[in-house]
């Protein structure tokens, strides 16, 4: 299959095994500290599998994590991935009024810039929660001086989704350079078909072979993300948790690495930040 001729931005939100919207009402976060972590160790197999393919991308990290885990995220930067935000601690930013949001971006991005010795002028909202009934979050992300987000899912889900968001980039406000990058959907049928994360690792891989090839072919970069306790089937399992959080939370760990060395091989990947340069010039 021939590489695709677009950069297209290879995204990984950094965040614990149980920091995800399957377990956050069964693991309280008052908690989260007496669980044991493995988000260096599966953070640490995502950078080898990357230097292996040689490619860069950008890691959406939780302020949470890099006040905890500081080397982890200056490692990330050193071996020159782009360290953007994923919030504090994973709370949905429709769940926020303005001020609350406004202090989430602060304290994350003071815990991020420590960490990493960079500059973090990218966002993505926890559970792509940025949607018709927050739009305010994109005029509190270009005042904090955010250069980019990537936080709407163009799709329909019980969890998020903002299926007539535009597939591409695009500049949610008039008054500001801020762009909003979607995460790619395979457009089928006239139905728009995620592709990233948990849906990856179930279906099969030439679904988003095919959404990345489409974006492309209409001269835009896809744009793809994964956990990294994606790849660690070794970690614990919530037993409490619902059987749907489960089913979607488990499956198919073990064979996510190996799909990901294929999708890095078939495409051509960088940091977000570069593709963002790209559509900046293209709207310029």
């Amino acid at each position: 299959m021939p590489r695709s001729p677009v950069l297209n931005g290879l995204s990984v939100d950094v965040e614990e095994w149980f920091q995800v919207g399957a377990f956050e009402r069964t693991i309280a976060k008052d908690d989260w500290d007496s669980i044991p972590s493995r988000v260096e160790g599966n953070t640490g197999a995502v950078l080898d599998l990357f230097a292996e393919s040689g490619v860069v991308a950008t890691f959406f990290s939780l302020g949470w994590v890099a006040e905890r885990h500081p080397r982890l995220i200056r490692r990330i930067a050193d071996a020159g991935h782009e360290i953007a935000s994923h919030g504090w601690d994973h709370q949905r930013v429709f769940t926020m009024d303005r001020a609350a949001f406004r202090a989430d971006l602060a304290r994350a991005r003071v815990a991020l810039e420590d960490a990493s010795g960079q500059a973090v002028t990218g966002y993505r909202a926890p559970s792509f929660s940025i949607d018709t009934r927050n739009l305010w979050a994109f005029h509190e992300l270009a005042e904090a001086g955010y250069a980019y987000s990537s936080s709407v899912a163009p799709v329909r889900h019980d969890h998020y989704g903002w299926h007539d968001a535009p597939r591409y980039a695009f500049r949610p406000l008039k008054d500001s350079g801020l762009i909003e990058l979607p995460v790619t959907v395979a457009k089928v049928a006239g139905r728009h078909l995620a592709t990233g994360g948990g849906f990856f690792r179930m279906l099969p891989a030439a679904l988003s072979d095919y959404a990345v090839r489409q974006v492309n072919g209409e001269g835009h970069a896809g744009i793809f993300y994964f956990h990294p306790w994606e790849i660690d089937p070794g970690q614990p399992r919530v037993a409490n948790a619902p059987l749907r959080s489960r089913v979607r939370h488990y499956s198919r760990l073990g064979a996510m690495a190996g799909k990901l060395r294929g999708l890095i091989a078939r495409h051509d990947w960088g940091r977000v930040d570069a593709v963002v340069a790209r559509e900046a010039a293209v709207m310029a």
